[in-house]
């Protein structure tokens, strides 16, 4: 081996030390070997900045931007409604729908992201049927690496790999190349997590007293004022008064006491399900959420009174909300205009869509006399309303002073009346990679383009949600390739790997090099696994005269296959805590799982892809 390419190996054992220690930040450590291999004279300026313009790297930040108009419209959101719904109080049912939702998401969108999305969701439902999250969360995280193995853009390794194929000259893989084995690895992955499910310890959720460390949620904010005593959830019936009148006009907090919190239109698909807008229309069949504080009769007249039907009140029903109607903590600071008033005088619903449901003042409630308590500096009131008007509280500052929002702000859809448009892009983007029309690259830039056109989303929130971290790895690393391909440094480690196995069968070479990328990937990310080990495969199947695809997609699945340890992979540091897992809960359920895995593997990816 020369002397520059000892050079390269030991700049790359470097690399991956400081990858594991995570300092500095993988993306500087991957720049600096770039501007090493360069200012050493082992790769010309050209070789060096290759990646930025490799189809791989395009792709990858092509579906971060597809991936966030998914986001911003709020399919991943609806798909955890529906899961809501479906799975009722079943924790097995649950555990199924949703390892599957989670896995199809995933397959066209960040995991990462969509993990992140499930999991205040997963807690709610667990706290619901009396669960400990442990149950539910390591199989939400796994659910997220599977996806990865289900498309072609499931997952950067896989368009890293698929690149290393095109560089070799041989024909990418197709969009759905991946699907066989990845559904199978699903379908084993749910049986197993319904049997390993048990020995998950059950530890409770993260106890209250963190709840300073993180911000408050929406059904905490209405407890602290006493909203979610007072709350009655009812359907208008046919003929009743209420029926044809907007929500403006019917002034029901000074006739009778009693506040519209919001309105539900189960009849309806689309954000108008939810609204609070006095300029809204009541017809029979809505569902009103109504503040009973100041009612002056007994509610039960009221309501016989109203034809309005009480229907049950869920536990959750603030949060089940929150896509639609959102609740802040805002203060009166000095020299406010509000100074003075009372709430009726404020008039907020018809100037500002919004509802005062409480009033706090020195530390106590005074929701028995909020409407004609008189507003003073330092009074702090719950406001009820549609996001985008709880927002613009913020240019109000001199008359509110807004203190706090509910974490639901972050989860909430800005572009949710553009979901179906979405998802035609989405469909677009697939069926142009599918049918081969165009090079996937440029399919990829045309989703991008659909989702801006459509409004999905705006310049600068694609350029937020590119995740410049993973892109700058994958162009500081692939240098490393060329590096090692260019000085004998691949075929070096391929005849390592081929003096391990010895004249075994291409089968027990496929499982070693799936161990060896599964092991690699323990300490280091899957896409700096797959750029290090992808021109390995390759490099092992010319030795073997073999095909490459079985071994190039062997590296790619085995890249996804971080089941082992909680820094393997985000998505597993992510459920920690709401898990409450220690390093060995991973440990215990990951090998094994990583075994299974790699076993389908190397048993079917031959048979779809022979030698």
């Amino acid at each position: 081996m020369s002397t520059q390419a000892l050079w390269v190996f030991s700049l790359l054992a470097v690399c991956v030390a400081c990858f594991i220690a995570n300092r500095p930040r993988m993306d500087a450590v991957a720049l600096t070997a770039m501007v090493l291999l360069v200012a050493s004279g082992t790769l010309s300026l050209q070789e060096a900045l290759a990646g930025f313009s490799d189809p791989a790297v395009i792709m990858v930040a092509a579906f971060f931007v597809i991936g966030e108009g998914l986001a911003r419209t709020g399919v991943a959101y609806r798909v955890g409604d529906w899961l809501a719904r479906r799975a009722g109080r079943s924790e097995t049912r649950l555990l199924v729908l949703l390892m599957l939702s989670v896995a199809l998401l995933g397959s066209v969108m960040s995991s990462t992201a969509v993990v992140a999305v499930f999991i205040p969701v997963v807690l709610g439902m667990a706290r619901r049927m009396g669960t400990a999250p442990g149950r539910l969360m390591l199989p939400l995280a796994y659910a997220g690496l599977v996806s990865g193995m289900l498309t072609l853009v499931g997952t950067p390794p896989n368009l890293v790999v698929n690149g290393e194929l095109a560089r070799a000259g041989f024909a990418g893989f197709g969009f759905f190349d991946f699907t066989p084995v990845g559904l199978l690895v699903l379908a084993l992955g749910v049986g197993y997590m319904l049997l390993a499910r048990r020995w998950l310890a059950d530890r409770p959720a993260p106890a209250a007293s963190t709840a300073g460390q993180r911000r408050r949620r929406m059904h905490e904010l209405a407890e602290a004022y006493g909203l979610s005593e007072r709350a009655r959830r009812v359907q208008v019936e046919s003929g009743s008064p209420l029926a044809g009148q907007t929500l403006g006009a019917l002034a029901l907090r000074t006739r009778h006491g009693v506040n519209v919190i919001a309105m539900e239109r189960p009849h309806r698909f689309g954000p108008d399900t939810l609204t609070t807008s006095a300029r809204h229309e009541i017809a029979a069949g809505d569902i009103l959420l109504l503040d009973f504080a100041h009612c002056a009769q007994a509610p039960e007249s009221f309501l016989a009174g109203m034809r309005l039907k009480e229907l049950r009140m869920r536990s959750s029903y603030l949060t089940d909300l929150s896509h639609g109607i959102g609740l802040a903590e805002v203060t009166v600071p000095p020299g406010s205009s509000l100074i003075g008033s009372t709430i009726v005088q404020l008039r907020m619903r018809s100037q500002r869509g919004l509802n005062v449901m409480g009033l706090r003042r020195n530390g106590r409630s005074l929701g028995e006399r909020l409407l004609e308590t008189r507003l003073r500096m330092g009074d702090t009131l719950l406001i009820a309303g549609t996001w985008k008007g709880i927002r613009r509280l913020h240019t109000q500052a001199s008359d509110f002073l807004v203190l706090t929002l509910p974490a639901e702000l972050d989860e909430v859809a800005p572009a949710a009346r553009r979901a179906p448009l979405a998802l035609l892009a989405l469909a677009v983007t697939v069926g142009l990679m599918v049918s081969g029309a165009v090079p996937n690259a440029i399919a990829a830039l045309t989703g991008c383009l659909l989702m801006a056109a459509f409004g999905c989303v705006g310049g600068n929130s694609a350029y937020r949600s590119l995740h410049w971290q993973s892109l700058v790895l994958i162009v500081g690393m692939l240098p490393f390739a060329t590096a090692l391909q260019k000085l004998g440094g691949i075929d070096s480690a391929v005849q390592a790997l081929l003096g391990l196995t010895g004249s075994a069968s291409p089968r027990a070479v496929l499982a070693l090099l799936f161990a060896l990328t599964a092991a690699v990937g323990l300490f280091i990310s899957n896409t700096a696994t797959a750029v290090l080990m992808a021109p390995i495969a390759l490099g092992l199947a010319q030795q073997m005269g073999a095909s490459p695809y079985p071994f190039a997609l062997t590296t790619a699945l085995a890249a996804s296959a971080a089941f082992m340890t909680p820094v393997s992979s985000p998505v597993n540091t992510l459920v920690v805590g709401p898990g409450q897992y220690r390093f060995m809960d991973f440990v215990r359920i990951g090998v094994p799982f990583a075994l299974l895995v790699m076993a389908v593997c190397v048993a079917v990816v031959p048979w779809l892809f022979p030698f």
